[in-house]
């Protein structure tokens, strides 16, 4: 079937009604009049060992205001990419015509690449095995952002700004506010046809104190653009921002005269949100088994959880659970089906502080010898897939975060990163957060500028002695996570608690 259209009132007919019937509700809510059954049939007809389609429309809305002016960008895209096994070698495709004539293009180009791929393959792929699946995954929103006027997004960042302004000292105030959406309708030769509609909304704020030559920053809900959920409007709603801004602006501020924080080793308690990067640098990417296998070492780096570390290598103390989730609400790891058609899944990565699983793909599980773990995602329509974090999320535990001071002899707490750095094998790290507090005798004592902690990611974690409970506990939205060549930026969730560390170096030093 070359051509297929329906309407409500007058159902899909073809050989499998039910299918046709999810084919077409699905093409309309798209709002493209795309050819999915087309494509497949193109690729059947190729005899590829398999095939898949992905027909994917993004739009998204980014405000920034910085000192009063404001800069708003709209973007949207729409196409469709093909990725082919032949001979066991993948080929992939894309375009931005999804007319009958593109698409026929397009799927001959990636049979041809896969083809042209097979005569240098040394190493064939094999795919892990997948039942097939026919659904529908959906972002549940109460509040839709795109009816929300620009112009009170606007307003409500300038108001944020003018309340951030509390001294001379500040001379830069930021505002940010996103809406971000996908569509995407996933088909398989093997028999998957699944649509999904993805939400996201979220902003921040942040201001600037200069002096003396001296600059420091402070931000909320946390750094590098703020906080972002799967979700409508409600979620940047109850951000709390407007709340917010005054202590924002007098922290900036505060932190031009505080002292130095020292050089010593010493207990370490990070907030959930410098530890949402630290899960993500040190855990999320030396997971992904593309890394661990050699494949991603270029640009951004391997591995050290090879596979003999699999079930026997301790990467932290016991208390250290940490899981990839997939399924968890609001996270911007959260889906229905990677972009290989597996079902999302929450599973461990790290178990009782032992290395107990990996983010993969079939290809990548097959040599392994275990099924995928949904890993696979594609930044848009125009890039093959590559394996990504979903929410990488370090589970609670039991402490209240006044008992965990009180419990805390002397230490440092620091929070909300401000720089990170880590070898490729992502092993050792150095970050800096913007802020820090001194604990001394179970109360937290002044504030503390230009915080910076080194160590070993496997002997850092193994020093992990107290993590905070549930209603301490966060999934924050990272929107930047990058990877691959050529490059794709990855939406990403981490879901963290304040935890405590035994014996740190931390350090000092002016920016």
């Amino acid at each position: 079937m070359t051509s297929h259209r329906c309407s409500l009132a007058s159902p899909c007919k073809g050989r499998n009604t039910n299918m046709y019937i999810r084919d077409c509700m699905v093409i309309h809510m798209l709002g493209h009049d795309v050819e999915l059954d087309y494509a497949l049939t193109l690729l059947e007809k190729a005899k590829v060992e398999y095939g898949d389609v992905r027909f994917v429309s993004r739009k998204a809305e980014r405000i920034t205001t910085k000192n009063g002016a404001p800069v708003v960008s709209i973007s949207s895209s729409k196409g469709v990419g093909v990725r082919t096994l032949v001979n066991g070698a993948w080929g992939f495709a894309s375009t931005n015509d999804i007319s009958k004539k593109g698409i026929k293009k397009v799927v001959e180009l990636a049979v041809r690449t896969a083809k042209a791929s097979g005569l240098t393959t040394k190493e064939k792929v094999v795919l892990s095995p997948e039942d097939p699946h026919t659904d529908k995954y959906e972002t549940v929103i109460k509040k839709n952002p795109w009816d929300v006027p620009i112009e009170d997004k606007i307003n409500y960042l300038l108001e944020c700004e003018k309340r951030m302004r509390v001294s001379d000292r500040i001379k830069i105030t930021l505002g940010y506010s996103e809406v971000w959406e996908e569509e995407k309708i996933f088909g398989s030769t093997e028999g998957s046809r699944i649509h999904q509609k993805v939400i996201e909304t979220g902003g921040g704020i942040s201001a600037v104190s200069i002096e003396s030559g001296e600059m420091q920053t402070r931000s909320y809900p946390t750094s590098f653009g703020g906080d972002y959920a799967q979700s409508g409007y409600e979620f940047f709603d109850n951000l709390k921002l407007l709340e917010n801004a005054e202590r924002v602006g007098r922290e900036s501020e505060q932190l031009i005269s505080a002292l130095q924080c020292p050089q010593e080793i010493t207990t370490l308690i990070i907030a959930s949100d410098q530890l949402a990067l630290q899960v993500h640098e040190s855990c999320g990417h030396p997971s992904e088994l593309d890394r661990v296998f050699g494949y991603e070492a270029s640009y951004a780096g391997t591995s050290f959880m090879t596979p003999e570390k699999l079930n026997t290598f301790r990467y932290g103390s016991d208390i250290v659970n940490i899981v990839g989730d997939a399924t968890v609400p609001g996270g911007l790891g959260t889906f229905g089906y990677d972009d290989e058609g597996v079902r999302a899944q929450n599973f461990h990565i790290i178990k009782n502080g032992i290395i107990a699983g990996y983010l993969s793909s079939r290809e990548t599980a097959a040599k392994l010898g275990l099924r995928s773990t949904g890993a696979m995602r594609a930044d848009g329509y125009n890039r093959m897939p590559i394996i990504r974090m979903t929410n990488i999320n370090l589970l609670p535990g039991t402490w209240k975060f006044d008992e965990l001071i009180r419990d805390t002899k002397k230490g440092i707490y620091v929070e909300t990163n401000k720089s990170w750095s880590i070898d490729d094998r992502r092993l050792n790290f150095q970050f800096g957060t913007e802020i820090a507090y001194r604990i001394e005798n179970g109360e937290m004592k002044e504030m503390l500028k230009n915080p910076v902690y080194t160590g070993i990611t496997y002997e850092f974690w193994r020093s992990c002695d107290a993590i905070c409970s549930k209603d301490f506990w966060h999934l924050w939205g990272l929107r930047n996570c990058g990877k691959g060549e050529p490059g794709q930026v990855m939406r990403v969730g981490h879901g963290t608690a304040p935890a405590r560390f035994n014996n740190v170096r931390v350090g000092v030093g002016k920016w």
